[in-house]
């Protein structure tokens, strides 16, 4: 039993079971985009998490380049302009 373990069970806290491993990184698999074609083919754990934080950082580079454009934009315009208000109340 390894030590990571060990303080688990120490601690009171659930174990999860390797089943329900495989079944959280099915799903996440299915939530991947362009993996959803790839279900019937088995991918390692480890390759899921991969792509997993490949597409989560990715994300993280669009929200800030929206945010960017976004600030842009705003700076741009009136701020008593109907523009203005319109994506004030989209981001509201």
């Amino acid at each position: 039993m390894s030590s990571r373990r060990s303080r688990q069970s120490s601690s009171g806290a659930s174990r999860i079971t390797d089943d329900q491993i495989i079944q959280l990184i099915s799903k996440l698999q299915q939530l991947l985009p362009g993996t959803r074609i790839q279900r019937s083919n088995k991918s390692s754990a480890s390759k899921v998490l991969q792509e997993t934080c490949t597409y989560v950082r990715s994300l993280h580079r669009e929200v800030d380049d929206l945010s960017d454009r976004l600030s842009q934009l705003l700076s741009t315009i009136d701020a008593d302009s109907p523009e203005a208000s319109i994506i004030r109340s989209l981001i509201m």
